[in-house]
């Protein structure tokens, strides 16, 4: 049996927010953080980012539909666990992520 792994770089910045999902944040360093009339000023975030509540979710809600219409099937006991078995020549491929 042969076993290899992946590691997804930057998944969760692949994810896409709700449409009607509005997330602000406070300026980064180097930013001005008070704009011309005085006011604090924030950023609207407009995909997720690391550290952010929702992005691990939002990766998850991309990626799923993508594995499932590739042909994975989600395991019943742990919906993270997806798997795809294909005969080739002969052999049994499985493929668990």
């Amino acid at each position: 049996m042969r076993m290899r792994r992946w590691d997804f770089v930057a998944a969760y910045l692949q994810g896409n927010l709700e449409h009607d999902e509005v997330v602000y944040c406070h300026a980064p360093p180097g930013y001005a953080t008070v704009g011309v009339d005085g006011r604090p000023r924030v950023c609207r975030i407009e995909k997720p980012v690391y550290g952010m509540a929702q992005a691990g979710r939002r990766w998850q809600r991309s990626l799923f539909p993508w594995l499932t219409d590739f042909g994975f099937t989600q395991c019943k006991s742990d919906p993270c666990v997806f798997t795809m078995t294909q005969q080739i020549r002969g052999e049994t491929h499985r493929l668990t992520l």
